[in-house]
């Protein structure tokens, strides 16, 4: 993943977000529906960006690409020692604190529901124990391969399963490591593979196996998959048109585009043998193997048919980048909320640091999103979008019984409920009685109009124990 502006395209060979989020092909296999709808009911997810990287506090990976970001620069002008410099960073990288049990207990109590960790990003450093490179977390000359818990992916997985999670594998299609992908004959000047694909097939069929080869290893040494979240979607096959189109639409003229296949019903067919019921996530590739959207770092601005999943960093980095602020806790969950109204799913990307720890505020957000989540999570989890889904700072979802929701979200500095609310486009069934969560008491309400009004007593306010964001509970 990278930072560039969600007013732009994610990069050359992807389509502008919101042009992919108009494109989707429904799953048939019945074994993935049922997975798709049940992460669908979870709504809140982690996601942890994590690599030797962590160690200089930079953006993983896109230092290393030839595309001149402000986001991404060099600490060194020459390109072949920062390389150099970059890669032997696995050699110091010594997470000692690591402690999934702490992570994942943090999550659990934040209300999180499902994990997905960066098994190996576009720089190529896996945190598994591959059998297809030196380049990883448990090679010899790792500092860390020595400890218990070396194999990273797997103690993040064993513990976050026993918790209940779901599991995701994030896995960089394109591999910057890989002689096969940036052959060390070329320069790299952009993201893509930097050798004609077309006049050495055999090169790429090559890395073409060797992914096939990783993602096989993760699907079946690491227990139960239930998602594996592809990132890097320049890596795809094109079309000539979609060649003709995606070159005209690139906003560096040296991207290289070409066509890039990976074979995507192959590896999803031998990934879904070793883990029947996979969800596979193709991020911005449309087409049958992208099972779910993923909007990154930004929440669209309607509702969206299909199923859907707001990605986005804690701080403005998804790495680990020291003296970032963070989120407050009042955004979070209001992005929690706006996107749970909209249908979608809310994945909050976390980055641990060189030592193997969270920062404390990062703790410090989990512990207050738990807090809310306590009294106000049965409005989130299993919740379905109802109409008008939001007016004005009240968004709106439905339980599968037909409870109704109306989760009012604070203004900035303000820590009581109005004592009215007024609505314009909703009104209950005319027999509903309204209950603020966290309390017992009822709450009156009239018809007016179209809408409805609903006026919250000074006893109730006084009850209420969130200062983010109230929900009100409406039922017959």
């Amino acid at each position: 993943m990278n930072n560039e502006n969600k007013k732009e395209p994610l990069h050359a060979g992807a389509l502008a977000i919101e042009e992919a989020l108009q494109k989707y092909v429904p799953e048939t296999d019945p074994l993935v529906v049922k997975k798709i709808e049940r992460w669908q009911e979870l709504k809140f997810g982690l996601l942890m960006h994590w690599a030797p990287s962590s160690q200089w506090g930079i953006v993983e990976s896109w230092s290393l690409c030839s595309e001149d970001e402000p986001w991404c620069k060099r600490s060194i002008e020459n390109y072949d020692e920062y390389k150099r410099r970059y890669e032997s960073l696995k050699k110091t990288f010594n997470p000692v604190r690591f402690n999934p049990e702490r992570w994942a207990k943090a999550a659990e109590e934040a209300g999180m529901k499902y994990v997905v960790f960066t098994t190996k990003h576009h720089d190529g450093f896996c945190m598994f124990d591959t059998r297809t490179t030196d380049y990883r977390i448990t090679a010899p000359d790792s500092p860390f391969h020595s400890h218990p818990r070396a194999n990273i992916t797997k103690g993040i997985f064993e513990t976050f399963r026993a918790k209940g999670f779901l599991i995701g594998a994030y896995f960089s299609k394109p591999d910057w490591h890989s002689n096969d992908f940036w052959w060390e004959r070329f320069a790299t000047p952009d993201r893509n593979a930097n050798y004609d694909i077309k006049k050495y097939p055999e090169r790429w069929q090559r890395f073409v196996e060797f992914t096939h080869k990783q993602i096989d290893e993760l699907m079946t040494d690491y227990g139960r998959i239930d998602i594996l979240w592809l990132d890097g979607c320049w890596v795809r096959a094109y079309s000539e048109e979609e060649l003709e189109r995606e070159r005209l639409k690139a906003r560096f003229n040296q991207y290289r585009i070409q066509n890039q296949d990976i074979d995507m019903p192959l590896l999803t067919s031998n990934a879904r043998k070793r883990q029947p019921g996979l969800i596979v996530v193709d991020r911005a590739v449309p087409g049958p193997f992208q099972n779910y959207l993923t909007p990154e770092n930004q929440v669209p601005e309607k509702l969206l048919p299909y199923p859907w999943e707001t990605c986005m960093p804690i701080t403005p980095s998804w790495s680990y980048e020291p003296g970032l602020a963070y989120k407050p806790a009042r955004t979070l969950i209001h992005l929690l909320v706006d996107v749970v109204a909209k249908g979608g799913n809310f994945l909050l990307n976390i980055a641990p640091t060189a030592e193997g720890d969270y920062e404390d505020t990062a703790y410090d957000r989990l512990r207050e999103i738990g807090e809310w989540m306590k009294t106000n999570g049965e409005a989130i989890y299993r919740s379905m979008p109802i109409a008008p889904h939001k007016e004005n700072n009240v968004c709106f979802t439905q339980s599968p019984e037909g409870t109704i929701y109306a989760i009012y979200l604070a203004e900035e500095n303000a820590h009581v409920l109005p004592g009215e609310l007024r609505f314009e486009n909703f009104s209950p069934p005319a027999n509903a009685r309204i209950e603020l969560l966290g309390t017992q008491a009822q709450i009156p309400w009239r018809a007016h109009n179209n809408g409805c009004v609903i006026e919250i007593p000074p006893s109730v306010r006084a009850q209420a124990k969130s200062s983010y964001a109230w929900t009100l509970r409406i039922r017959e």
